[in-house]
């Protein structure tokens, strides 16, 4: 197994820096300018001006590797590394003023995901896993929630413009007949975060892209709770259905999307 530790560490560095810029674009959003790509689908010079930072240190310290992003072109190298960014996860808080975003970078080999963090300036937490060696949050050992039922916790539940809003409903009404809580901050990438970090049971969204939830399921894997079996590259090239929880409450998870999002 190659070892990526220098591409971690340098992840890790990268998204902290990066987090500085986008947070000063934060404290004076009456200068920002913000266009819409869609429903409730926003990116802002912020995005843009935080991605080419992250590009431009990835292709100065590893010019051989990919580099695939929200807001710019696709970038194919020929290390056989990929770069995914999410320059700012969360644009519709981060232009409401809701301090709810994040920076999200992960790094996929061979089609796994090897190694992915999430850095939430507002509350300086750095979330960060590589592949093997354990998921870490601000450098200490995180774990997933242990032995709590769903009548016992929050699954934060995602959706998008990309799906039918009304396809959500049903999953909500599941969860809520089975006793749990549900919650959604518009930044998915952060509510994976929280489920490695034990603060919420798990998470579940019919479609996402790559640079919003490979970082964060790696992490939960990590962390000790399931994901389900996703090739890493195909992921980059369509997005696709993520499900991750626990142990406890994974397959309830699983089961109830396999009824409404059989995909």
């Amino acid at each position: 197994m190659k070892d990526f530790s220098a591409r971690h560490s340098f992840a890790e560095q990268t998204c902290r820096a990066a987090g500085e810029i986008a947070a000063r674009y934060f404290g004076d959003r009456t200068k920002l300018v913000v266009e819409s790509k869609g429903a409730q689908d926003w990116v802002s010079e912020a995005d843009k001006n935080v991605e080419t930072f992250i590009r431009d240190r990835i292709a100065e310290a590893w010019p051989e590797d990919g580099i695939f992003g929200e807001e710019h072109d696709d970038k194919f190298g020929t290390s056989g590394f990929d770069w995914v960014i999410d320059p700012i996860d969360g644009t519709t808080n981060f232009v409401n003023g809701i301090p709810a975003w994040t920076i999200v970078l992960a790094g996929v080999a061979s089609n796994k995901t090897e190694l992915g963090v999430i850095h939430d300036p507002n509350f300086g937490e750095t979330f960060a896993a590589q592949r093997g060696r354990g998921a870490t949050l601000n450098g200490a050992p995180m774990q997933v929630a242990s032995g709590i039922g769903l009548e016992s916790g929050t699954v934060s539940v995602g959706y998008s413009n990309r799906v039918e809003a009304a396809h959500v409903v049903p999953v909500i009404a599941d969860l809520v007949a089975r006793g749990a809580l549900y919650h959604r901050n518009a930044s998915g990438a952060l509510s994976l975060a929280y489920v490695a970090a034990g603060r919420m049971l798990g998470y579940v969204e019919e479609h996402m892209n790559a640079w919003d939830c490979l970082a964060g399921q790696l992490m939960i894997e990590e962390a000790g709770g399931v994901i389900e079996d996703q090739d890493a590259g195909e992921m980059i090239r369509q997005g696709g259905r993520v499900v991750a929880g626990t142990s406890e409450v994974f397959p309830t998870l699983q089961k109830i999307a396999d009824a409404h999002w059989p995909g």
